[in-house]
C-alpha cells in the first residue's frame, strides 16, 4: 500500500512579512505624497479649493464673533480707538496694510494663520501673526464696506482677481512682494470688468475660477462671469469712499494684500 504524500502549509517567513508590510507602507505613503506632489491634477486642485472655501468660511465666523464683541461693526468699520482699522481707511491707498485686517482678528481665528492663506498660492503661511506677519502671508482681499446689513455684500475673496475679462496669468490685482493695492470695482461690470486670474483655482480653465466670502458668512465658489453677473452687480456699493476719491460709478471697495 502506497504511502499518502502529506503537504506541510507553512506560515510567512519573518523575512517575507516584512517585504510585505514594507509594500504596504509603500502604496499608503504612494496615496498621501502623489496628490501633494501634483497639484496640476484635478483631485489635488479640488481639494484645495474645498479647503480655501473651508478658510473662507473660517474667516466669515471670525468676522462675526469680532462685530459681536464689537459694537456690530467688522474691523474695516470700527475705528481704531475702539480696536479696528477704520481711521486708516479714510485714507486711499491703504493695501499695503491690508493684513491688519487679520492680526485684529487673529484671536478670533484661533491664533491661527493658515486660515488666511489658500493652499494653491505661492506664498506660505506665517508662524503666527505677531513676527513678521504681512501681506506675504495673506491670500484673500477684504470688502472693507461688507456687514450684516447686507448679507450679499462682498467681503472677501482670492486675492488672484484681475482687470478685464481675459485672465491675466499672474495675480492680478494682488502685486507680487506684498505691496498691496486699494481698489475701486464698479459694480457694473460692464463700466470695468473683472475676472480671476490663471493662478491658484482657475485650474486652467481660461475663463477663471475663484472663491468669495459674503457678510453672511457664506463662502461661494464662482467662475468669472458669475462673479461679474451675479455676486458683483448685485453687491451693495461702498459709500464712505476717501475724499478725493469718489469713483464715477457704484463701487465696492476691495483691499488687496
Amino acid at each position: 500500500m502506497k504511502q499518502k504524500t502529506m503537504c506541510k502549509q507553512q506560515a510567512f517567513t519573518r523575512i517575507e512579512l516584512i517585504v510585505v508590510i514594507l509594500i504596504l507602507l509603500f502604496f499608503v505613503m504612494a496615496a498621501f505624497l502623489i496628490p501633494r506632489f501634483g497639484k496640476a491634477t484635478t483631485w489635488s486642485a479640488g481639494v484645495d479649493r474645498i479647503s480655501c472655501v473651508n478658510n473662507l468660511k473660517e474667516i466669515g465666523t471670525a468676522y462675526r464673533l469680532w462685530a459681536g464683541d464689537n459694537g456690530d461693526r467688522t474691523p474695516a468699520e470700527q475705528t481704531v480707538a475702539k480696536g479696528g482699522w477704520g481711521d486708516f481707511l479714510a485714507n486711499a491707498d491703504q493695501g499695503a496694510i491690508c493684513w491688519t485686517n487679520y492680526i485684529i482678528m487673529q484671536n478670533e481665528l484661533g491664533q491661527s494663520p493658515k486660515l488666511v492663506l489658500c493652499p494653491e498660492d505661492e506664498r506660505q503661511a506665517a508662524f503666527n501673526f505677531t513676527n513678521g506677519f504681512d501681506n506675504t502671508h495673506v491670500s484673500y482681499f477684504v470688502g472693507v464696506s461688507a456687514n450684516d446689513a447686507h448679507p450679499q455684500s462682498v467681503q472677501g475673496g482670492d486675492r488672484n482677481l484681475g482687470p478685464g475679462t481675459k485672465p491675466d496669468p499672474d495675480y492680478g490685482f494682488s502685486p507680487k512682494g506684498g505691496k498691496g493695492n486699494d481698489l475701486a470695482i464698479p459694480t457694473n461690470s460692464l463700466a470695468s470688468p473683472v475676472s480671476w486670474s490663471l493662478r491658484m483655482h482657475s485650474g486652467g480653465k481660461r475663463t477663471g475660477a475663484g472663491n468669495i466670502l459674503l457678510a453672511d458668512g457664506s463662502a461661494q465658489q464662482t467662475t468669472s462671469a458669475n462673479f461679474r453677473q451675479t455676486w458683483l452687480s448685485h453687491a451693495e456699493p461702498t459709500t464712505n469712499w476717501p475724499a478725493g476719491h469718489i469713483p464715477a460709478s457704484p463701487s465696492i471697495r476691495l483691499i488687496f494684500p
